[in-house]
C-alpha cells in the first residue's frame, strides 16, 4: 500500500455504517436523551414501580402498619373471595355506580357539545363555564356542599319534598352518581372537539337525502364521533372504577346508609387505614387493576363492532 493510499482507507473507516466514529456520536445522543428521561425515570420507578412492587408483596402478608409483614400466602384472596360479604356488597355496589354514571355523563356532555357546536358567540365563556365543574368537582369542599344540598332539609329536600337522599339507601348512590355527571365538562370539550372535525359535507348530502335531523344525527354524527365516544367511554369508565372522594364525603365515610354507597375504594380505605388490614387492602387493589384491565380490554373488544374509522386499515 502506497503513502497516498493510508488517508482513503481511514476516511472509508470514517464513513463505515458501524465504524467507531459513528458510534460516538449516537451514544452521545443516547447519553443526552437519557439525561433529560432521568428525571422522569426516576419518578416513574421511585413512585410507581418500587411502591407497585411492595403491594404486590403485602397483598400476601398480614401487615397492620404497626408491627413487620407476616407471610400469609393467598390467605388475602380467599378470605376476600369466599369470607367477606362487604367486599361483594362493594363490588356491586361499584358497577351499580359505573352503569348509572357513566352512561349519564357521556350523554349529558355530548347534549351540550352538540348545543355548542351551533353556538355562533360566546362560546368559549359557555366552554369554559360547562368544563369548570371537572376542575372543582373533584374536591372534598364541593362533595361536602354536595352532601349538604342532598340531606335532610337541604336544596333538594326542600324543593322536591322527597327527603334527604342521602339518608335513604335507594337514592344515596344516585346523589355519589349525579356528582360525577356534574363533572362532565372533560368529556364534553372532547366531543366538541370531535363534532368540529366532521366534514359538514356529510350533513349537506344526508341533507339532500332527505334526513331530517335525527337521522343524521344516528348516519352521521354518531359513526364519525365513535371513535372520541369510544375514547371518553374507556376514560370515564376507569375513572368511574376509582371514585372515592364523592362517596366518602357523602357518607361521611362509612359507605352508608346500609352499605349503599360501599364503593370498592371506600372499603379498600376502611380496610387499609381504619382496620389497618393494609395487606388485605393491598390485595384488593391488585384485584381491582386487574377488574379495570380486563372490563378495558373487553371494551377495545368489543369496539371493533361499532367504532368506525374513516381508512379501514386504521381498525
Amino acid at each position: 500500500m502506497t503513502t497516498t493510499d493510508v488517508p482513503a482507507a481511514t476516511d472509508r473507516r470514517a464513513r463505515t455504517p458501524g465504524g467507531a466514529t459513528e458510534r460516538r456520536p449516537r451514544r452521545r445522543r443516547e447519553g443526552a436523551a437519557w439525561v433529560f428521561l432521568s428525571p422522569w425515570v426516576l419518578g416513574a420507578t421511585v413512585l410507581t414501580l418500587l411502591p407497585m412492587a411492595v403491594s404486590l408483596y403485602l397483598s400476601f402478608t398480614d401487615y397492620n402498619l404497626f408491627d413487620p409483614p407476616r407471610w400469609v400466602g393467598l390467605r388475602n384472596y380467599t378470605q376476600m373471595f369466599t369470607e367477606d360479604p362487604r367486599y361483594w356488597r362493594s363490588v356491586r355496589t361499584t358497577l351499580l355506580y359505573v352503569a348509572l354514571a357513566v352512561p349519564l355523563q357521556l350523554a349529558l356532555a355530548l347534549l351540550v357539545a352538540l348545543t355548542l357546536k351551533s353556538v355562533k358567540r360566546g362560546k368559549g365563556f359557555y366552554r369554559s363555564a360547562f368544563y369548570a365543574p371537572s376542575l372543582l368537582g373533584a374536591s372534598m369542599s364541593i362533595a361536602l356542599v354536595w352532601r349538604a344540598v342532598f340531606n335532610d332539609g337541604g336544596t333538594v329536600d326542600n324543593l322536591l319534598g322527597t327527603g334527604g337522599w342521602v339518608n335513604r339507601p335507594g337514592w344515596s348512590l344516585l346523589a355519589v352518581a349525579l356528582l360525577t355527571v356534574w363533572q362532565f365538562g372533560a368529556p364534553m370539550v372532547i366531543f366538541l372537539a370531535g363534532l368540529q372535525q366532521i366534514p359538514p359535507e356529510l350533513y349537506e348530502a344526508a341533507a339532500v337525502d332527505g334526513a331530517g335531523k335525527w337521522r343524521q344525527f344516528v348516519s352521521v354524527t354518531l359513526p364519525m364521533l365513535s371513535p372520541v365516544l369510544f375514547f371518553n367511554l374507556v376514560l370515564q369508565t376507569i375513572q368511574a372504577f376509582q371514585v372515592f372522594t364523592p362517596a366518602f364525603a357523602v357518607s361521611a365515610g362509612k359507605g352508608g346508609p346500609a352499605d349503599s354507597t360501599l364503593v370498592y375504594t371506600l372499603y379498600l380505605y376502611d380496610r387499609g387505614f381504619v382496620a389497618s388490614h393494609m395487606g388485605y387492602a393491598s390485595a384488593m387493589a391488585w384485584v381491582l387493576l386487574l377488574a379495570i384491565g380486563a372490563v378495558t380490554a373487553v371494551l377495545f373488544r368489543t369496539s371493533r363492532s361499532w367504532v368506525f374509522y374513516a381508512s379501514e386499515g386504521d381498525r
